[in-house]
C-alpha cells in the first residue's frame, strides 16, 4: 500500500523537526524587515500576536511508502546499502514515524510494521552469531531487507524514467487538421451518369406534379334543334340512330336528344314506329297548306 507524507527540502530538517521547536525565523527578511504583511515590511512583531499550535507545520517530502522513506534515509547519508548501520538507521527512522503518529496515526500504522522489522534486525544483529547445523555462517539478518530495497530502487528509477519520456503520442496524440487553401476555385466535376441520374430524378418529380384542366363545353339544344330539322328537310325519313353521333361523346349525345324532344313537343316532328320492334324513324311533322 502507498501512502503519501511529506519530508523537509533540506537534508538536515528531518534532525531539526526531531530534535525538538526551534525558532528559525531570522531576524531581518529580505536584508531589512524580519517580515512581510501584505507586501509591506513588518519590522517588529506585534506584542499580542497570537499563532496557533497547528498554524506552523513543517512539510517534509513525499515518500510512497516504508520503503521509500528508508531508502532515502541511506542514500541521502550515503551508507552503504548492502552494510547499513541499522542502528543510526533504526533511530533516524523511529524519529520520524514520531512525528507522523502525533499527525495521522492511521498512516502511522504502515510505518510501525517496517519499525519493527528494523528492530527485530538490529536485535539479531547484537546476538553472537552462531553457525548453522551444517557449519555454515548463518545468512546476515540485513539480508531480505538489502534485497527488497535494490529492488525497490530498481522499480523507482525505472519509473522516473518513464516519466521523463515526451508525453506526445505516450499520454496523448496531437490532432493535425490539414485546411486545402487555393485561389483559383474548383468546381465539382460531373460527368455523364451523374447528368442522366439528376435529369431522371426531375422528370420523376414533374410526373407527381401533373395537372388536369376542366373545362366547361358550351353546348345548345337550339342549335341541335336546328340542325336535326336541316337533317330531316334533305330525307323525308331518318332513322332515329342516325341522329346522333357517339364519336362527339356523351354531352353532344345527351343534348341532341333533348332538342329531338323538343321538336317533337312543338310538333315540328314526328317519331314513327311501324310495329313492335320495328326501327324508330323520324320525320318533318305534317302542316297542310
Amino acid at each position: 500500500m502507498n501512502t503519501t507524507q511529506h519530508v523537509e527540502p533540506s537534508g538536515d530538517a528531518l534532525d531539526l523537526a526531531v530534535a525538538g521547536e526551534q525558532d528559525s525565523t531570522p531576524d531581518v527578511v529580505d536584508g531589512v524587515a524580519r517580515a512581510k504583511l501584505y507586501g509591506e515590511p513588518l519590522f517588529q512583531l506585534p506584542t499580542d500576536l497570537y499563532i496557533p499550535p497547528d498554524a506552523l507545520e513543517v512539510f517534509l517530502e513525499a515518500f510512497e511508502g516504508p520503503l521509500d522513506l528508508l531508502l532515502y534515509l541511506i542514500r541521502k547519508q550515503n551508507f552503504n546499502i548492502l552494510d547499513i548501520p541499522m542502528a543510526q538507521v533504526t533511530r533516524q527512522y523511529l524519529d520520524y514515524v514520531e512525528q507522523i503518529r502525533k499527525h495521522n496515526l492511521e498512516l502511522a500504522a504502515e510505518y510501525l510494521l517496517m519499525a519493527a522489522m528494523l528492530i527485530e534486525i538490529k536485535s539479531r544483529m547484537l546476538l553472537p552469531v552462531k553457525k548453522s547445523e551444517t557449519g555454515e555462517e548463518v545468512a546476515d539478518p540485513r539480508a531480505e531487507l538489502v534485497r527488497r530495497l535494490l529492488e525497490y530502487e530498481q522499480i523507482k528509477l525505472a519509473a522516473f524514467q518513464l516519466d521523463t519520456l515526451p508525453q506526445v503520442g505516450r499520454d496523448f496524440v496531437r490532432t493535425q487538421i490539414f485546411i486545402e487553401q487555393s485561389i483559383i476555385t474548383r468546381w465539382p466535376e460531373v460527368n455523364v451518369v451523374d447528368l442522366q441520374s439528376a435529369w431522371a430524378d426531375v422528370l420523376k418529380r414533374a410526373k407527381l406534379t401533373q395537372h388536369h384542366k376542366i373545362s366547361r363545353e358550351e353546348l345548345s339544344v337550339r342549335e341541335h334543334m336546328s340542325a336535326i330539322l336541316r337533317r330531316l328537310q334533305s330525307a323525308k325519313f331518318v332513322e332515329f340512330a342516325e341522329l346522333f353521333d357517339p364519336s362527339r361523346g356523351v354531352p353532344v349525345v345527351v343534348v341532341n336528344f333533348i332538342a329531338l324532344l323538343e321538336l317533337a313537343k312543338e310538333t315540328l316532328i314526328e317519331i314513327t314506329q311501324g310495329e313492335a320492334f320495328a326501327p324508330i324513324y323520324v320525320r318533318l311533322a305534317y302542316s297542310p297548306n
